[in-house]
């Protein structure tokens, strides 16, 4: 049996097959983290056990054979090539890595497995040494899928081929000088009020305990059903964070000196003039992570967080 928790927060148990087939993977990960290259080789050789074909990102590959010259990549495909037909991502890095490899599957909704070799890891939490027994899981299909909400990006002047949907945040943020901007902000067509700030983050309950976090942010259970808004270093302390239902339209209008702002989807950024235009929604699609040892939300808080830990000691 296998918990499939969908987007409104329900948890619902259902029957999979006891070895569920799993044809190709594709493999992501972090192309900075060379002195870490020895999980990358054991990670290799734990899904050779799996007999699937493997397919890896192309940037990953190019890092592969710059700094593990001994491994032969003969037999691995190209994910940018297969990718439609994928039936799990791994990702070998930290939540950045995990970020970036939910960007490159889109609306797809292939599930992804995270191999913390980063920091915190809250969506990348299984510890490489752990690979072994998680090739394991797979094949048994003792696992679970948490379906995290994402936020649909629209707005004119973006980039070809920038990914337009948000796991963890959208910020909207100054450009290239000390001066605030001003950000409108509606919802659903009402004015909520305009922020004098650095910036405003709108992040989802999985991004609750990233950047929005960092400025004052409320931490949200991930299944919860809501936005929260934070703005970054206000003009007004009488300016704080705003939950809402995820089922409404955000729309957002910048004013600033220098006549463009940033706007950064999951760290991705990108200069826009003043006066776009940005709409944000719940996307029609989830993002899928795969758990190999779930535990509950609170009990990662505790660790990954180091709540109620008296640092007098």
């Amino acid at each position: 049996m296998r918990r499939h928790i969908p987007a409104n927060g329900t948890s619902i148990l259902f029957s999979m097959q006891p070895k569920p087939t799993l044809r190709k993977i594709a493999l992501f990960g972090n192309c900075h983290q060379t002195k870490k290259n020895i999980f990358v080789s054991h990670v290799l050789k734990a899904l050779s056990a799996l007999q699937a074909e493997i397919c890896i990102a192309r940037p990953f590959a190019c890092f592969i054979r710059e700094n593990l010259p001994d491994t032969d990549l003969s037999s691995y495909t190209s994910f940018e090539t297969c990718h439609p037909d994928s039936d799990l991502c791994i990702s070998i890095g930290g939540d950045g890595t995990f970020l970036n490899t939910a960007a490159a599957v889109g609306n797809r909704e292939i599930p992804i497995l995270g191999i913390n070799t980063g920091h915190l890891g809250f969506l990348a939490d299984l510890s490489p040494e752990a690979t072994g027994p998680a090739v394991e899981a797979l094949l048994h299909g003792d696992y679970v899928i948490e379906r995290r909400s994402v936020i649909a990006v629209q707005a004119d002047g973006l980039p070809q081929g920038f990914c337009p949907f948000a796991l963890n945040e959208v910020a909207v943020l100054k450009h290239d000088n000390s001066s605030l901007i001003d950000i409108c902000t509606h919802i659903d067509g009402q004015l909520l009020t305009n922020y004098l700030a650095d910036g405003l983050i709108v992040s989802t309950p999985t991004g609750s305990t990233g950047y929005a976090l960092s400025v004052g942010g409320p931490v949200i259970v991930p299944q919860s059903p809501t936005f929260a808004l934070a703005p970054v270093a206000p003009h007004s302390l009488t300016m704080r964070p705003v939950i809402l239902g995820d089922n409404v339209e955000i729309t957002l209008s910048v004013s600033s000196r220098s006549r463009s702002f940033l706007l950064a989807i999951d760290g991705r950024s990108t200069s826009l003039p003043t006066g776009t235009k940005i709409r944000l929604q719940r996307a029609a699609h989830s993002v899928h992570v795969v758990k190999i040892q779930h535990r509950h939300f609170f009990d990662t808080l505790r660790e990954k967080m180091m709540w109620g830990l008296d640092g007098r000691n």
